[in-house]
């Protein structure tokens, strides 16, 4: 089992310079449920009532998905998650000595404590709890392994292991997570950030190791370099992990644009998964490749994820391109035009730094013909 419990927007909209109104919440809430997502963690109730409203209307579309709420380990912030009707909640505490300093001057008696009571009172409320740990990646396990025991002793479901600072790779994750996972404890989530650029990589390490669920966002926003990308972990999990999952291209597609849209974020094209250019085959050898086989280049079909492929004529392309394009055109081609042609096309594309185009290709070889 692998869940996705996507949390585009609570610490996606924590990204500075981005908030999202009700109606793109309630797109977004929709397109991640029809893309593949399991879980949605919406918003943090304490914010106030526009949160909290926003937080109704999106438990009133009745997605057939868990639904949570972040809230800090207090009984104030579990109270505004039960006036919004909510079943699922993160209680997040700080984990780490650096932040039980700060947020508990060093007394982790005090936290424990702090801990038991919330988590007592929200099983009494028959809720979903996730402990979120805040700052994992730089805490003792040990201590970690005693907050779990204690969370699993109140009957809580899960615990969060939260990369706050992106401090983690790979393999310290893996050893991290199946030193955790193999205590039998509580079910782990990954969450991770992207700080050095490890934000994914971390999360499918976590999954490999045993965690049973991830946070991600949409292309990745969050606070600072951001969080592990929904696309990529779906499509990760899917492709690589082999997990069964159906990948809709229609509502991701869609979903990519809102969220790039409320978010002002533009989409690189050579983003992972979905960028416009990644399956865009310039050099002569990969082209050549693909024409013989549309595996011979790509990990996976661009129409699973609402692309299409593309051979543009530029300073890399090999005959096996023009040949392509000329014949689309329904131009049986010359080879011999072709290779003269070829150092013409690349010398173009050099000194303008833009690909030809169809018709410049058809007009060059249509010249060459008569010369």
């Amino acid at each position: 089992m692998a869940i996705i419990n996507d949390t585009t927007l609570r610490d996606g909209e924590q990204t500075p310079y981005v908030a999202f109104n009700t109606k793109e919440k309630l797109q977004i809430a929709q397109l991640l449920y029809e893309a593949g997502a399991d879980e949605l963690e919406v918003g943090i109730p304490a914010m106030g009532k526009k949160e909290q409203d926003d937080l109704k209307e999106i438990l009133a579309l009745n997605l057939p998905i868990q639904i949570m709420s972040w809230n800090r380990a207090t009984l104030s912030d579990l109270d505004e998650s039960l006036k919004c009707g909510l079943k699922a909640v993160d209680l997040s505490i700080p984990v780490s000595d650096i932040l039980i300093d700060v947020k508990f001057n060093g007394d982790k008696n005090r936290l424990l404590k702090q801990l038991e009571k919330v988590v007592i009172q929200a099983k009494k409320e028959n809720l979903f709890v996730c402990i979120g740990g805040e700052d994992s990646s730089r805490a003792n396990l040990d201590f970690l392994k005693e907050i779990m025991s204690l969370g699993k002793e109140l009957g809580a479901n899960r615990f969060r292991y939260c990369d706050t600072v992106g401090i983690l790779t790979p393999n310290t994750t893996y050893e991290n997570i199946k030193n955790l996972s193999s205590a039998n404890l509580l079910d782990i989530e990954m969450h991770t950030h992207n700080d050095f650029g490890m934000a994914t990589a971390n999360a499918i390490a976590g999954y490999e190791a045993g965690a049973k669920s991830a946070n991600t966002t949409v292309i990745g926003i969050g606070e600072r370099a951001g969080n592990a990308s929904f696309e990529q972990v779906l499509m990760s999990l899917v492709r690589l992990l082999g997990v069964k999952k159906e990948i809709n291209s229609n509502a991701l597609k869609s979903l990519i644009k809102t969220v790039s849209s409320a978010s002002n974020r533009r989409v690189d094209a050579n983003l992972p998964i979905i960028g416009k250019n990644i399956f865009c085959h310039e050099s002569g050898i990969h082209v050549n490749g693909m024409m013989k086989s549309k595996t011979a280049y790509e990990p996976f079909n661009p129409d699973v994820v609402g692309l299409k492929r593309e051979f543009p004529i530029g300073k890399h392309s090999g005959s096996s391109t023009l040949i392509y394009h000329l014949q689309l055109l329904g131009i049986e081609p010359n080879i011999q035009i072709v290779q003269k042609i070829l150092p013409k096309v690349r010398e173009i594309v050099t000194n303008r730094k833009k690909v030809l185009s169809t018709k410049e290709l058809k007009e060059l070889y249509l010249c060459s013909l008569d010369i």
